[in-house]
C-alpha cells in the first residue's frame, strides 16, 4: 500500500535491492523469500517473535535521487503480488514525467505531493465506503426497530446502542434503540426476551448517576416504574441525545408546532442544540440558524490587545465570544457590514480578516483556520441580505428617543403614539440625584466613545458593572432593546406592528376582553396611566401582541411589565421588547398554564436547596416558596418593590438573563433568614418578605417617589430600616454570582419534565371531575375515566405523531376545555371501539365503529373527541335499555338523519293480537306500558335498507355470547315481527299495494333473511319506527336481559393495557417477564 514518505538514512541495512531503476527501488527484507544467509535467518526469527503491530512488511519501495544520500519510502507491501502492483505503476505513471526534472529536489517534492494525493484519494473513497456501510447498518437497525416493536414508517430512528436494561438485580444485555418519539429496548438472551417502549412524553425524570447496585447508568422514570441501562461506550453522548428528545417530547405537549420539526439523526439534534445555544448567547431571533463557527483571536483597540474566543456565523449575524466569560462579546448584523476583506498576513498576526461597518466601525479577526472559505461564506450571506433591512449609517438612528415620537407611520397609515409623555418625569428631581444622573450619563459616553455605540458595541465585564451601577433615564429605553436583542427584531420588520394594530383593531376576543379588565390596573399610581393616552398606548401594544402570538395571547402580568417598557420606549419599541419578553427571555411564562414561571419556580427551590438547606426546609415546611416565586418572577419584582427600585432589576435582567432575578431574589431569602426561621405559618412569612421588599428604596432616583400599592396596604407598625437597592444587587452578585446561565437552564430541563407532567396529571384530574362527564354524560367510576383519559390521549399522540389526515394543530386545540382538547380520527377511534365497546360483531365490527364515529362527530371535521367519545361508550355499556336501543337504531340511520329531527310523520298505532306475543307467563312487559314510558321524542323512519342492516348488526352482535342460539331465535323472532309491523304500516298509510302475507312463527333467521332479499328490489314504501322497534325487541326475554346487562368495562381496560405493555414470550421454557412500558 502507498504510505506517507518518510526519511530512510539507510536503505541498505536488513534490506535486498531486486528491482531499480535511477529513481525508485524495490527492497525485500532479509529473512523473508529464499536465501538471506544467517543475518536473514535472524531478521526473520526477530519479525516472527515481534509484537504485530511492531512488524516491518516485508517489501517496500524506495525513492531515490543522484545527489542525495536520503532515501524516501513510499510504499510497503506484505506480498510480492501487491509491492510489484506498485512498482508497476510508478514506472508507467511517474517514470517519464520525472525524467525531464532538471533538480532532484523537484523531483521528490512532485514524487511525495502524488503520492499523498493518492492516499488522500483512498482515505476519501474508504471514509465514503465506510460512511455507506454505516449507512446500511443504520437503515437495517430501523428495519429492525420498526419489526419488533410494530413501529410505522413514520417513525424515524435517531439512533442506536448497544447497552445492558437492569431487571431487579439482573442486568439484560441488549440494544436501546432511540427514536423521535420512543425509547426502545430490546434483549433475547438463554430463551428470555425483553421488549421495552417507552414514549418520551411519559417521561418524567432522567437522570445520569453511578451506585453500588447500578454502575454508571442512566435512569429513565415514568409516572409509575423506573428503568435503568448501563454499560454503554460512550454514556455521556447517549444521555444527552436523550434530553435532547425528552425536551422535544416535552415542547410537543405544549406546542402543536413541535410535530412539525423533521429530526431523524443525531446530527439534527446536535444542529439544534447548538442553534438554540447560539440564539440564547446572542440573544438573536428564533429563525436564525448556525452556519459555523471557529477559534480566532479578536483585536481590541481599548485595550490595545488579542482576545482569544470563538468567531460565529449564522445568515444573518456575525458573532464573538470571548473564551474567558465577560471579557468580550461582539455581534455584527450583516446588514451594518459594509466591508469584508483578508489584511496582510504576517507572523504577527496570521491570516487576518478585517470586517467594517456602515457606521465607521472596524474589526479584526485573526488566527482562523481557513480564511478563504470564512470570507467567502460571508460574502454569500451578504448578497443574501435584502437591500431593504439595511441600518441606518447614522448610530443615532439606533437611539430609540432621538427620533420623532409624535407619531408612527406604517406605509400610509398614520397612529398617534405620544410616547414622550409617558417619560418619567424629570424636572422633579433634587441636586444630588441630578449629579449622580449626569455622571452615570457621562459614564456611559466614555464607554460609548471608547467601545462603539449601538448594536456593534463591544460588549465588556466595563459593560456590565455600568449597568449594574444603574442605566440613566435618558437611556434606558436605547439600551434594553440593546441587551435584549429587540432592536435586531425591529430593525428586519419595519411597518410590522403598525400592521398589527390596524389588523387587531375593532377584533374581540377572550384576550381582549382581559386586557380591557386588566387596563386600569397597570401601574395605577403613576400619573402615566390614569389618562387616557397612556391607557391607549398599552391597549394597543398588549392587543397587537395578543393578535400577534393567539397561542399565548394576555396572560395577567403582562400589562404590569408593558406599562414600565412605555415609560421608556416608543410604542413599537415596547412591542418589541414584549416579544423578546415572552417568547425568547422568559419561555412559556405567559402561556395559559403559565409553564415557564412554574418551570423557574422549581429552579428557584432547587436553587435554595443547595444555597439555603436550613431555610429551605423551613420553608417547604410553610409552602412560602411555590407562592412568593411566581409573583416574583412573572413581573420581575415589579409588582412587589417599588418602581424606582425594581426598574434597576430590570436593567440587569436585560443584560444578564433570568440569572439575576434569581440572584436576588435568593439574596432576598439571605437577609430574612434569621427571621423567616422563627415563623410559624405562610401568612407571617409573607408579611416579613413583602415589608422587607416595601422598603428596597433607590436613594439615585431622579423621579418624585412613586407609592407603592402594596406598602399602602401594610402599614402599621414601624417599617423595617431601608434596603438599597445597590446595596441588594452587589450582595447578590457577591453570594450568588456563582451561578451559570448553562447550570440554570440544565436545571430548567429538569423541572420542565415534573411540571409538564404534573400539569397533565392536573389535567387529566380535571377531566375526570368535571361533572358533565362523570354526573351526566357518564356513569363511569373515577379510576374508569383515568384509564380511558390515558387510553384516549394515548392514541391522540400517536395520530400526532403518525397520523396523515389531519394535522396536530387539528387535533388538539388548547384554547378549549380539557374535554375537547385531544381528539382522535376514525381509524384511531376503530382501534379503541374494538378493544373497548360491549357491541363486537365479528367483521361487522369496523362498519360498526365507522357509524358510531359519524354519529359522535357532531362538527364533522372528521375528529372526535373526549367528551365526545365517553359519551358514545358510556351509551353503550351503562345506559339503560330504551337509551342502548335508541343509540343502535340512529346508528343505522343515514348520516343526514343522524340527528333527532323533528316529527315527520304520524305515529301509527302498533296493534298486535295477543297470538303475536310469546306464550311466557313470567314476561311482566306490556306493550302498551312500555309505548307509554318510551321517551317522547321521535326519530326519522327506519326503511327497509336500513332495517336490514340493523339486523346483520344483531345477528353478528351475539357470536360469542353464552345464550347464542336463544338470542339468535329472539331475533329471528323480532325481525318477523317488525316485518309484519312494516307491511301492516304500509297497508295502512296507502291501501293500494297488496303486498304478500309473511307466514307466521318464523323461528330462524334464515327464514327472515330470505323474506328480506326475495324482492330483487327493496321496498321504499315500507318503513318502522324506534317504538316498534323497542317494543318488539321488549318481547324477547333474552334480548332484554342482554340489553340491559351493565358492561364491566375494567376487564376490558386490563386486557387493552395488557397490550399496550409489549413483551414477547420465545419458547415455552422462556419466563415472561412482563416489564411495566407504555406504548
Amino acid at each position: 500500500m502507498w504510505i506517507q514518505p518518510e526519511e530512510v538514512l539507510l536503505a541498505g541495512a536488513l534490506w535486498v535491492s531486486e528491482r531499480a531503476n535511477p529513481f525508485f527501488v524495490l527492497q525485500r527484507r532479509k529473512g523473508h523469500g529464499r536465501g538471506g544467509g544467517l543475518s536473514g535467518l535472524l531478521v526473520g526469527t526477530l519479525d516472527v517473535v515481534l509484537d504485530s503491530s511492531a512488524r516491518v512488511a516485508p517489501y517496500r519501495i524506495l525513492l531515490q535521487t543522484a545527489d542525495s544520500q536520503i532515501y524516501w519510502n513510499i510504499a510497503c507491501g506484505s506480498s510480492r503480488k501487491e509491492i510489484t502492483e506498485h512498482w508497476d505503476w510508478l514506472e508507467s505513471n511517474l517514470l517519464q514525467t520525472i525524467s525531464i526534472f532538471d533538480n532532484d529536489e523537484d523531483i521528490t517534492t512532485f514524487v511525495k505531493g502524488k503520492i499523498s494525493g493518492i492516499i488522500a484519494e483512498e482515505n476519501r473513497l474508504k471514509q465514503g465506503e465506510e460512511q455507506e456501510e454505516d449507512c446500511g447498518k443504520f437503515r437495517e437497525a430501523e428495519l429492525k426497530m420498526r419489526k419488533l416493536f410494530g413501529m410505522p414508517e413514520e417513525e424515524k430512528l435517531v439512533n442506536y446502542y448497544s447497552c445492558s436494561y437492569w431487571k431487579g438485580r439482573v442486568p439484560r444485555q441488549g440494544w436501546l434503540y432511540l427514536s423521535v418519539n420512543h425509547l426502545c429496548f430490546y434483549s433475547f438472551l438463554l430463551g428470555k426476551e425483553v421488549t421495552l417502549v417507552v414514549p418520551w412524553t411519559e417521561v418524567t425524570q432522567l437522570e445520569k448517576n453511578a451506585t453500588l447496585v447500578f454502575p454508571e447508568s442512566v435512569r429513565v422514570s415514568t409516572r409509575h416504574t423506573e428503568h435503568f441501562f448501563s454499560m454503554f461506550l460512550n454514556i455521556n453522548d447517549t444521555f444527552k441525545l436523550m434530553e435532547q428528545l425528552a425536551s422535544i417530547a416535552m415542547r410537543q405537549l405544549l406546542d402543536n408546532e413541535a410535530f412539525a420539526a423533521d429530526l431523524s439523526l443525531p446530527k439534527d439534534l446536535d444542529a439544534r442544540a447548538k442553534n438554540e445555544r447560539y440564539r440564547m448567547t446572542f440573544r438573536l431571533m428564533q429563525d436564525e440558524r448556525l452556519d459555523g463557527h471557529t477559534d480566532c483571536t479578536l483585536w481590541m483597540p481599548f485595550a490595545k490587545m488579542h482576545v482569544v474566543g470563538q468567531l460565529f456565523i449564522s445568515n444573518n449575524y456575525i458573532c464573538f465570544n470571548s473564551r474567558e466569560e465577560d471579557l468580550c462579546q461582539l455581534i455584527i448584523p450583516l446588514r451594518e457590514v459594509s466591508i469584508v476583506e483578508k489584511a496582510d498576513s504576517s507572523s504577527v498576526l496570521p491570516c487576518p480578516v478585517s470586517i467594517s461597518t456602515k457606521n465607521k466601525m472596524n474589526f479584526l479577526f485573526a488566527n482562523l483556520k481557513d480564511r478563504d472559505f470564512l470570507v467567502q461564506r460571508i460574502s454569500d450571506f451578504l448578497q443574501r441580505t435584502p437591500d431593504n433591512t439595511w441600518g441606518d449609517t447614522s448610530p443615532l438612528s439606533l437611539i430609540g428617543h432621538s427620533v420623532c415620537h409624535s407619531c408612527h407611520k406604517c406605509s400610509d397609515k398614520v397612529f398617534p403614539v405620544h410616547s414622550d409623555l409617558l417619560m418619567c418625569p424629570q424636572a422633579a428631581s433634587s441636586a444630588p440625584s441630578s449629579s449622580t444622573e449626569k455622571m452615570k450619563e457621562e459614564g456611559w459616553s466614555l464607554h460609548f466613545s471608547e467601545f462603539g455605540r449601538g448594536v456593534c458595541m463591544y460588549r465588556t465585564s466595563r459593560t456590565r458593572e455600568l449597568v449594574l451601577n444603574g442605566i440613566p433615564e435618558r437611556l434606558r429605553g436605547e439600551l434594553w432593546l440593546l441587551f435584549s436583542g429587540a432592536q435586531n427584531e425591529m430593525a428586519t420588520h419595519p411597518g410590522y406592528y403598525g400592521d398589527l394594530v390596524e389588523q387587531a383593531m375593532g377584533l374581540c376576543s377572550l384576550a381582549t376582553e382581559e386586557i380591557e379588565r386588566d387596563l386600569h390596573r397597570s401601574m395605577p399610581e403613576h400619573r402615566a396611566f390614569q389618562n387616557e393616552m397612556g391607557i391607549a398606548a398599552l391597549r394597543r401594544v398588549l392587543t397587537a401582541y395578543a393578535h400577534r402570538n393567539p397561542s399565548i395571547g394576555y396572560c395577567q402580568a403582562m400589562n404590569i411589565v408593558t406599562s414600565v417598557l412605555l415609560l421608556y420606549c416608543t410604542e413599537e419599541e415596547a412591542f418589541w421588547l414584549l416579544v423578546v419578553l415572552c417568547e425568547r427571555m422568559l419561555p412559556d411564562y405567559y402561556n395559559t398554564r403559565v409553564v415557564g414561571a412554574l418551570v423557574d419556580q422549581g429552579v428557584f427551590e432547587e436553587l435554595t436547596r443547595a444555597f439555603l438547606p436550613l431555610l429551605y426546609e423551613h420553608m417547604q415546611e410553610l409552602g412560602v416558596i411555590s407562592t412568593i416565586s411566581l409573583s416574583w418572577f412573572l413581573t420581575l419584582f415589579l409588582s412587589v418593590m417599588p418602581f424606582d427600585s425594581a426598574v434597576l432589576l430590570v436593567d440587569c435582567f436585560f443584560y444578564e438573563g433570568i440569572k439575576v432575578i434569581f440572584q436576588v431574589a435568593l439574596a432576598v431569602l439571605h437577609d430574612n433568614m434569621d427571621a423567616l426561621l422563627t415563623c410559624s405559618d405562610e401568612g407571617e412569612a409573607m408579611t416579613i418578605l413583602g415589608r422587607y421588599l416595601d422598603n428596597v428604596v433607590n436613594k439615585q432616583t431622579v423621579a418624585p417617589p412613586t407609592p407603592h400599592l402594596h406598602a399602602l396596604l401594610t402599614s402599621g407598625e414601624d417599617p423595617p430600616p431601608e434596603v438599597d437597592v445597590f446595596e441588594l444587587i452587589r450582595s447578590s452578585y457577591e453570594k450568588f454570582g456563582s451561578l451559570r446561565a448553562d447550570v440554570i437552564e440544565q436545571m430548567r430541563f429538569r423541572q420542565r419534565l415534573k411540571v409538564i407532567q404534573s400539569l397533565e396529571d392536573t389535567a387529566k384530574r380535571s377531566v375526570v371531575s368535571d361533572s358533565r362527564v362523570v354526573q351526566t354524560d357518564s356513569a363511569f367510576s373515577i379510576k374508569e375515566l383515568e384509564d380511558l383519559y390515558c387510553l384516549f390521549k394515548s392514541k391522540h399522540m400517536t395520530g400526532c405523531y403518525w397520523g396523515a389526515s389531519s394535522s396536530a394543530v387539528q387535533r388538539h386545540d388548547p384554547s378549549l376545555p380539557y374535554l375537547e382538547q385531544y381528539r382522535i380520527d376514525s381509524a384511531q377511534f376503530s382501534h379503541l371501539y374494538s378493544a373497548l365497546a360491549p357491541w363486537t360483531c365479528g367483521g361487522h365490527t369496523p362498519c360498526l365503529s365507522a357509524r358510531l364515529f359519524r354519529l359522535l362527530d357532531q362538527n364533522q371535521d372528521g375528529l372526535v373527541n373526549f367528551k365526545e367519545f365517553i359519551t358514545g361508550l358510556s351509551g353503550m355499556c351503562h345506559g339503560d335499555m330504551t337509551e342502548k336501543l335508541k343509540l343502535l337504531y340512529k346508528l343505522h340511520l343515514p348520516p343526514g338523519n343522524r340527528h333527532i329531527l323533528q316529527s315527520l310523520y304520524q305515529t301509527v298505532p302498533c296493534r298486535l293480537s295477543l297470538s303475536d306475543r310469546p306464550p311466557d307467563s313470567t314476561f311482566t312487559y306490556s306493550l302498551t306500558n312500555v309505548l307509554d314510558n318510551v321517551f317522547l321524542v321521535t326519530l326519522s323512519l327506519c326503511v327497509q335498507e336500513q332495517f336490514i342492516e340493523l339486523c346483520k348488526t344483531l345477528y353478528n352482535m351475539f357470536s360469542e355470547e353464552p345464550l347464542e342460539q336463544e338470542l339468535y331465535h329472539s331475533i329471528a323472532t323480532v325481525a318477523s315481527l317488525l316485518l309484519r309491523i312494516g307491511e301492516v304500516g304500509k297497508k295502512f298509510n296507502n291501501g293500494i299495494k297488496k303486498t304478500e302475507p309473511l307466514a307466521p312463527g318464523w323461528s330462524n333467521e334464515r327464514q327472515v333473511c330470505q323474506a328480506l332479499r326475495r324482492s330483487s328490489t327493496l321496498d321504499v314504501d315500507w318503513s318502522i319506527t324506534f317504538e316498534q322497534v323497542l317494543a318488539s325487541l321488549l318481547t324477547e326475554p333474552p334480548l332484554v336481559d342482554y340489553f340491559e346487562r351493565k358492561v364491566d368495562i375494567q376487564s376490558k381496560m386490563a386486557a387493552c393495557q395488557a397490550q399496550r405493555a409489549v413483551e414477547r414470550q420465545i419458547s415455552s421454557a422462556s419466563d415472561n417477564e412482563l416489564t411495566q412500558n407504555s406504548v
